[in-house]
Parts: C-alpha cells; structure tokens; sequence
C-alpha cells in the first residue's frame, strides 16, 4: 500500500506516484538546464581547444580546476544546508526562513573573501605546471581568485530557492545564463587575440551579474513563502535554526571542497607531473563525461528537496519508491551517452582538433566509471537529505586520499590513462559506500533489480547500433550521428512497450501541465 495522510474535510495522498509525478516535471526544467550547461561545457571546451591548443586549454582548465576546489570550500556547506533545512521550515515555521536565510548567506560572503585574500597570497608558492607554464597559470589564478565570493553567495542564493521549491531559477541563471555567456566571452578574447589568461579570466567575468540575479530570484521566493503564510520573518536567525545549520553544514563544509577536489585535482595533478598539454587533453577528455550526467544532475535539483520533507516525516517507503524509480531513469537515459562516447572515443576527441585523440583510452576509461557511478543515481542526496553530512565527509576523504594517492602512483607511469583509471575507481568506490551506509541507516536499499535490468535496456539499444555503424561508416562523425539516432529509435520504442516496469507513466507526466486526478496518479503505482 502507498504511503497516505487522511485530513478531515479532504484527503490528502502521498503515495509513491504523487512523488515520481513532482519529480518529473520539477525534473523537465532541470533537465532542459542540465541539457544546456552540458552542451555549453562541451562547447567551452571546444573554443578553448581549438583557439589555444592542448598546453593553452590545459592553463585555463587547470584554473577552473583550483577555482572551483576553492569555490566548494567557500561555500561553507552553506548550499547543501540550504536545501536540507528551508523545506523543512516551510512545512514547520516559515516566520524563521528569512533569519535562516541569513544565516546561510553571510559566512559564505565571509569566507568567500577570505578565500579569495588567502589564495592571491598562497598561489604564487605553488607551481601547478611541468612545462614552463607556471607564469600562466598562475598570473590566470590571481585574477580569476577575486571573483570568489561571488560564485559562492551565487551558489547558495540559487540552492536556497530550490530549498524554497523553485528550481526555475537555479536552471535559468546557473545552468542556462552563465554557462551560456562564458563561451561568448572566451570567444570575444579570441577575437581580438587575447592569450590563454584573458580568456580564463572571461570564464570568471560573469558571476557578478549572476550573483544579483541569483539574490533577486531568492528574496522573490522568500516574499512568496511568507505572503503564503501571512507572516514577515526578522532577518536575525532564530538560535535554534542557526545552531542546527552550522552542525549539519559544518561537516558538509568539509566534504564540498572534498568532493570538488575529487573532481579536478586529477587535472591539477596531470598538469603538474605531466604537463599543461596532458591536463589538456585530460580535462578535455574528463569534460565529455558531464554529458552523461544531465539526467543525474536534474534529477537531483528536484529531489533533494522532497528527500528532505520526507525524511523528515519518517516516510521512508515514499523515499525508496523515488529513489528507485529516479535510478531507473538516470541508468536508462544516461548509460546510452556514455556507450556512445566509448565506441566513438577517437572520433569526439578529434572534434577538439590535433593532439586530443590521443585522450580516446581515458575516455573510454572515464565512462565506464561513470555508468557505474549512474547505477547508484543520487544516492548521496539521500545520506546527505537524512543529515548524515558526517557520513558524507568521511566517505570523500576516504575517497580522496585514494584518488590522490593513485593519480601519484599512476600517471608517472601510465599517464592520463592512469588518472582515469583512478577516478573511475573512485567514484565506484564513493558510491558502494554511500549505498551500504544508506541501507544500514535509512533502510533506503539498492534496487538491483531495476537498476540493472535498466542497464541492460540501455546497452541493447547502444552496442548494436554502434558496432554495426562503425562497421559500415568507419569510425567517424557520420557513424556517430546514425548510431546516436538509431540508439534513441530504439530506446524509445522499448520505453513505449515496457512503459510499465521502466515507469515511463511517470515520467511521461513532464508534458502534462495542470494536476494528475490522484485516482491516475494511484493507478501508475
């Protein structure tokens, strides 16, 4: 039986559909976002490879890299707290939102610039390159650094509003606008011949802009909630509120710059024990697998939140019910990209011009780790939701000293092969622990069954169609584009005929507008 709250004068369901249907049409926006900001990651990528080469691309990824580790210190696990604590505060007390949302905001402005002070004076001791492009990187960093605190309050104004139940503005301004204008910005340096420091300092130049957007979209939502409630909230946070976030963000606080460590230290690493050119051809390489990840990334955008409601209401039922239909969607539409991208790994590599094909092994090395990483969905979203951040930051640390250690070991010897080879074993290894200590916790289990039989689908639909493409064409652009059109004919046609145990019902609720009758949305169940 599905989970059910009965109120006098009316009724009320929460039952396993109602949360699959919010969960697909909060995640068609997101999805369009995560879309977008993939496609222009892809193209950033692109305009730098093809306008500064291997070493040029490698000095701006390599700044990225150091920006956005730094960026996932500075915000404070203030984002994370965010989504975990305004739900929950909008079901309970919203006079106490707006003093949260203080609370979240200004030590994330803080430490921001404190950041920022500290790196413009730590950055010149470090060395970050082996090919004589310290100067570069360096000079880049310096100026990018400063654009810090921006990004952070950014990130948190835009995760509270989706902790607020609108995720309309984290995908316009953080996963349209901004990744949108970046690329224009770089091409402008290139237009007037600008070298590789101008052009990272263009990725930075519009965080400013989306800070205010980001603000403005918040303190609209905040208005919302309280006109809804017909109370005005005091800016000055409630101690209650202040104290239970800073002990859920304080361990997350950890964990974030973790996490973004475990992202792009490798190519920090690469860059300084193999080159600028290797981290060039390494980031490049390791950017192809955030296209794999938009359904991954929506999905969470939604969920996290309704995670948190749930778990807060004990409705653990309802929460494995999400969880695992969410799974079965982010294996079965987002296993086929990375099938793709391993078939045709020379192909797509070549798009970025001479001297990146020979990244083709570590592509293909970097998917199969993220299909294994997509078989867990947003497993971490529900540790971190139930407020087992603690949990969460052991897990990265343990994951990072392995990933650290490994890309020392290995890419001396085997080069970004190496570094790919380690990442994938990290995030296999972050996901089965983030697995074991949600079923041992929460009693949230992973669901083999519809996982794998997901995955089984997806490569049904991929392998033959690659292989008999690249058999006929070659492998080429051409073969690629038959093989990627062939894989979505027969994806789609076998969602359609196994609507049912792929829980395409759900999910064909994103082009539906209006409410679903709760006898159709019981029925989907």
């Amino acid at each position: 039986m599905s989970d059910q709250v009965i109120q006098q004068g009316g009724t009320v369901k929460h039952d396993h559909a109602d949360e699959a249907r919010q969960a697909a049409r909060g995640g068609l926006v997101s999805m369009v976002g995560a879309g977008t900001s993939a496609v222009m990651g892809f193209v950033l990528t692109l305009v730098l490879a093809r306008s500064f080469g291997t070493a040029g691309s490698g000095v701006v990824l390599q700044v990225i890299a150091v920006f956005s580790i730094a960026l996932g210190i500075a915000r404070t696990g203030m984002d994370t707290a965010g989504i975990w604590i305004l739900p929950r505060l909008a079901l309970s007390d919203v006079s106490k939102i707006r003093g949260a949302v203080m609370a979240l905001l200004v030590p994330t402005a803080g430490v921001g610039i404190v950041m920022a002070l500290l790196l413009v004076g730590v950055l010149p001791q470090l060395g970050l390159s082996g090919e004589g492009n310290e100067g570069e990187v360096l000079t880049a960093l310096s100026d990018v650094t400063w654009f810090l605190p921006f990004a952070a309050i950014m990130m948190v104004a835009l995760a509270a509003t989706r902790g607020l139940g609108n995720v309309v503005p984290y995908t316009v301004v953080g996963a349209i606008a901004l990744p949108m204008s970046r690329p224009v910005a770089v091409l402008l340096v290139v237009a007037v011949g600008g070298p590789a420091v101008w052009a990272a300092l263009a990725w930075a130049m519009p965080l400013p802009l989306a800070m205010i957007a980001a603000l403005w979209a918040l303190w609209m939502r905040l208005r919302r909630h309280e006109q809804r409630g017909g109370v005005k909230g005091s800016w000055l946070p409630d101690r209650g509120v202040f104290a239970r976030i800073w002990k859920f963000a304080l361990p997350r606080w950890f964990s974030s710059g973790i996490e973004q460590s475990i992202v792009w230290f490798d190519v920090i690493l690469v860059g300084a024990i193999a080159g600028a050119g290797a981290a060039g051809v390494y980031g490049a390489a390791s950017r192809f697998v955030s296209a794999g990840l938009i359904i991954s990334t929506a999905m969470r955008m939604v969920i996290s939140p309704r995670f948190s409601a749930l778990l807060s209401e004990n409705k653990t039922r309802a929460v494995q019910e999400l969880y695992s239909t969410t799974v079965t969607w982010i294996v079965l539409l987002g296993a086929p990209i990375y099938g793709l991208f391993m078939f045709f790994a020379p192909t797509a590599l070549g798009w970025l011009g001479k001297g990146f094909q020979s990244g083709a092994l570590a592509l293909i090395i970097l998917c199969v780790g993220a299909i294994t990483s997509l078989l867990a969905g947003n497993v971490d979203s529900v540790l971190m939701m139930s407020g087992r951040s603690g949990w969460m930051a052991a897990n990265k640390s343990v994951v990072l000293a392995i990933n650290i250690a490994g890309n020392v070991v290995l890419v001396p010897v085997w080069g970004i092969v190496g570094a790919a080879a380690t990442w994938a074993f990290s995030l296999l290894l972050d996901a089965a622990m983030a697995s074991i200590e949600t079923r041992i916790f929460i009693g949230i289990r992973f669901d083999a069954k519809r996982v794998f039989y997901a995955l089984f689908v997806a490569a049904v639909c991929v392998v033959p169609a690659s292989v008999l493409a690249i058999v006929l064409l070659g492998n080429t652009t051409v073969s690629c584009l038959v093989a990627g059109v062939m894989t979505v004919v027969l994806l789609v046609l076998w969602c359609s005929i196994d609507r049912k145990r792929l829980r395409m019902n759900d999910l064909a609720l994103l082009s539906r507008r209006g409410k679903t009758t709760t006898a159709n949305a019981t029925a989907v169940v």
